[in-house]
Formats: C-alpha cells, structure tokens, sequence
C-alpha cells in the first residue's frame, strides 16, 4: 500500500455523497476499494475513514510489487528460547495508544527551532548528544533480557523477565581448568622449597 490522501468532496453537489459514504464506512467499520486513474493508468485505491474525511491510501498492481524473497537473508538458526525471549519483549512493548514522547516528530520540532533562531539571528540551538553506535550483539538472549526489563521498568513493572539463559560455554570451563592447574604449580613449588630448606648442611 502506498502513501494516503485526503479526500475532499468537489463542491456542494458532492458533499451529501462524501458524507453519506464516510458515515456509512464509519459506523460498518469496513473499508472499500475504488477504482480511479492517476498518471494515465487505472490505479486501485482503498478508502477509509480518519476523523470527518475520507483518505485514500494507493494500492500497487501485481508488477509494481517486488517479490520479498531476494531480500530475505539465508538460512539462520534461531532456537525456541531466542523466539520465546522475542515474544516476551513484543508482549511487554505492546500498548493501546500511540501517545507520548516517542510518537513525536522531534525532527520537525528541531528544524523549526533552527529556522526561528536563523530568522531572528539567534545562535543556532546545540545539537543533542547522540549515543554511539553499540558494536556487533554477540549474545542474544542477553540483549532480548535486557530489552524486557527496560520495558517492565518504563511500565513500572518489577519481577524478573521470563527470558531463558542461553547454556554455558565452553570458555569459562576452560578458564577454571587453567585456574587449578596453574594453583596445583603453586603448591607443588612451595611443598619442594620446604623440603630443600630442611636438608642438612655438610660440614666443610
């Protein structure tokens, strides 16, 4: 589906038409599909209610649409628990309403911002602190973990995420090997350095 434009009735012939239709799409909840043209080609449209106007959204013919499957990545392995983990976060980021500061066009806002202070010839606003971009997530579990438990806290949830552990590896297995062979070297060092301080000098 492509971009929406308001429809606006063409003049006061057309108004009881518009508002017949946008009232009887409002109250069916349905939507429908109109057939006009636009750039010389017939052109398919589905039409639907916002507020007290008509919007058209533009829909594609069959040879307009790109086939998804070239843009799809190859095989990758996912497991249960990194889905169950997925759903846990989409589960806690889920809401009613699109209300709030995340919902704003804070671009805009700052443009404006910039326009007023050139016309005016005030200094330009400073330019917000961007994060840096975080390196390659290596653990995934770890970050969908971390994930739910900012949204539980942005909710003012408490409890811990149903989110499993991802097993052990190997490395830290390795780690603690090294660490009691490298502790038995000591021990055998000091046991051979007593025994030698407890040999008897010869006299000359």
């Amino acid at each position: 589906m492509g971009d929406g434009y308001y429809l606006q009735a063409d003049g006061p012939v057309a108004a009881k038409p518009y508002t017949l239709l946008r009232m009887a799409l409002q109250r069916s909840a349905k939507v429908a599909i109109a057939k006009y043209a636009w750039s010389g080609r017939e052109r398919l449209g589905l039409l639907r209610v916002r507020d007290d106007a008509i919007v058209l959204h533009a829909m594609r013919w069959p040879d307009e649409i790109r086939s998804p499957q070239e843009l799809a990545p190859g095989a990758v392995e996912v497991s249960e628990d990194e889905i169950e983990g997925a759903q846990a976060l989409i589960d806690h980021m889920t809401r009613d309403s699109l209300e709030g500061s995340e919902f704003v066009d804070h671009y805009t806002d700052a443009l404006a911002e910039v326009i007023k202070a050139k016309r005016e010839g005030h200094a330009l606003p400073a330019a917000p602190e961007t994060a840096a971009p975080a390196g390659q997530v290596v653990d995934l579990m770890s970050a969908l973990e971390a994930s739910v438990q900012k949204a539980r806290a942005s909710r003012g949830e408490d409890g811990d995420a149903d989110v499993h552990e991802l097993p052990a590896k190997k490395k830290t297995t390795a780690k603690r090997t090294a660490k009691k062979v490298t502790a038995k070297k000591a021990t055998a060092k000091k046991s051979t350095a007593k025994k030698t301080a407890a040999k008897p000098k010869r006299s000359a």
